[in-house]
């Protein structure tokens, strides 16, 4: 059974070692949503092939021609691989229209993004097709998230504000865990110094100050909808200690975490 408003035909995670094509000439049946997620590969994008790249989001819709070339240049990036999900549905189409959508949208890596995605395709793989419900919830979550992303996304795409991106979904994935400045600036491909600085020059606060903005922000939730003790919720969200977390809570609210509780 599936559901109404949203029917995924096809959505898997591909890398082509070999030339691909990828031909409607006659345009598509169903929407296609693409992620370019390492190499290179092009598209005809208003008449003309262009390149796409690590990060290159391609939306295209029904009846519209689509053509995808892998491996026709040789190029530095290596092997082709991308995600991809091929959809209709009422539900998709009113996403679809909620606003205007360019056919290519450069966004920054979003490893929440890519789990979600990788979810859809393990729950589509499932030999009966996979809980109509939970594809359903899957994919509506993907479609949200492509969404932020193509909010956040610059207008003018720059290397430092993408780079900036993709630190910041970094620590937002890892704000609870032992964060280092070693780990961010890796994830990144750049050095301490150049993450350092580039992320307080986009953003207006250091790396471990939006850290500490992440943990504050997970401890009000499980202070408001939890039975959690203080000192579990201090170890929940990354603190390490309650005596830290008090003395944090308290310069950022005025009362301690405590008092705060009581209150709310």
């Amino acid at each position: 059974m599936e559901i109404p408003g949203v029917h995924i035909h096809l959505s898997s995670f591909s890398r082509h070692i070999q030339p691909f094509r990828h031909l409607f000439r006659e345009g598509l049946d169903t929407y296609i949503i693409r992620l370019q997620a390492e190499g290179e590969s092009e598209a005809l994008i208003d008449g003309e092939m262009v390149a796409v790249l690590p990060g290159d989001l391609l939306l295209f819709r029904p009846g519209e021609v689509y053509d995808l070339r892998i491996g026709e240049k040789e190029s530095p990036l290596g092997f082709s691989a991308d995600y991809y999900v091929m959809c209709t549905g009422e539900w998709v189409d009113r996403w679809w229209n909620k606003q205007e959508r360019s056919k290519k949208t450069r966004i920054a890596e979003d490893s929440k993004l890519q789990s979600v995605w990788q979810q859809l395709i393990l729950e589509k793989r499932r030999l009966d097709g996979g809980s109509p419900e939970i594809l359903e919830a899957l994919f509506k979550a993907l479609c949200l998230l492509l969404d932020r992303a193509i909010a956040e996304a610059p207008a003018s795409p720059s290397a430092s504000l993408l780079l900036g991106l993709k630190m910041k979904s970094y620590i937002e994935e890892h704000a609870t865990s032992l964060l280092r400045l070693e780990d961010v600036a890796r994830h990144a491909g750049i050095s301490v110094t150049r993450a350092v600085h580039l992320f307080k020059g986009k953003f207006g606060c250091s790396i471990m100050q939006y850290a500490g903005q992440i943990r504050l922000a997970m401890a009000l939730q499980l202070m408001d909808n939890s039975n959690y003790t203080l000192e579990r919720i201090a170890e929940e969200t990354g603190f390490g200690s309650y005596t830290y977390f008090h003395r944090v809570f308290r310069e950022r609210y005025g009362v301690a975490p405590g008092v705060y509780r009581k209150r709310s």
